[in-house]
């Protein structure tokens, strides 16, 4: 019986190890926010809602992440007057200023370069949506059949909004990097230390456990 609670234990433990790995780390997409004063705020609104005024600023930043809680930030100037100091204002027409962020390699899609960050200066009329500032400075830009925003000036190529799990996190960020040197360690996807130290836990136990019920049986005769 002992014996049998020790295997149940092993086996629920390299399941929850297992599942541990496989656990989604987030999504791959472009966050949109708006300028408050001096911080960045997660958009409330979609680009193709939002209707920015004259002398608004606003981000976008391409990044891998779970929720907006963690969404990583658009990076770079977010000032308007230097953003837009050479578009001039003119009558009938509203003035955005865009700052876009096509993230770190370690968050861009296989095969694919993120483009410097850079910002602009969007002229458009009045009723404009964020949407239409965006296409004013940043074309070609790609939707999905949900009206997901998914490529600024073309990039990423492919993909829109993707779970990205977190074994192939990893294996992208070190893709990224240099190769380690022979006989260095790696974060490479597979068991960590913690799990083949649990497994080497229960191995005690089950050993432990299977001693006493020698003794038990000893003790009897």
């Amino acid at each position: 019986m002992t014996r049998r609670v020790v295997l149940f234990l092993l086996s629920a433990f390299l399941l929850i190890g297992t599942a541990g790995q496989a656990q989604a780390a987030g999504y791959r997409y472009w966050s949109f926010w708006d300028r408050d004063g001096g911080t960045w705020v997660y958009a409330t609104q979609g680009p193709s809602l939002a209707r920015p005024s004259d002398g608004d600023v606003q981000g976008f930043r391409f990044a891998v992440s779970e929720d907006s809680g963690d969404a990583a930030q658009p990076r770079g100037t977010a000032d308007f007057a230097s953003i837009c100091a050479k578009t001039p204002a003119e009558e009938g027409r509203k003035r955005v200023a865009l700052v876009l962020d096509f993230g770190t390699a370690s968050d861009a899609p296989s095969g694919e370069t993120p483009p410097a960050p850079r910002t602009a200066c969007a002229r458009v009329s009045p009723d404009a949506t964020t949407a239409d500032a965006l296409a004013a400075v940043a074309d070609p830009l790609r939707y999905n059949t949900n009206a997901l925003l998914c490529a600024i000036a073309g990039y990423p190529k492919t993909g829109c909004g993707e779970q990205v799990s977190q074994q192939e996190e990893r294996q992208e960020k070190q893709d990224s990097t240099a190769a380690p040197e022979e006989g260095s360690t790696s974060d490479d996807g597979g068991p960590s230390v913690g799990l083949y130290a649990g497994i080497a836990v229960v191995a005690a136990l089950a050993g432990a456990a299977t001693w006493q019920a020698r003794r038990r049986r000893n003790a009897t005769r």
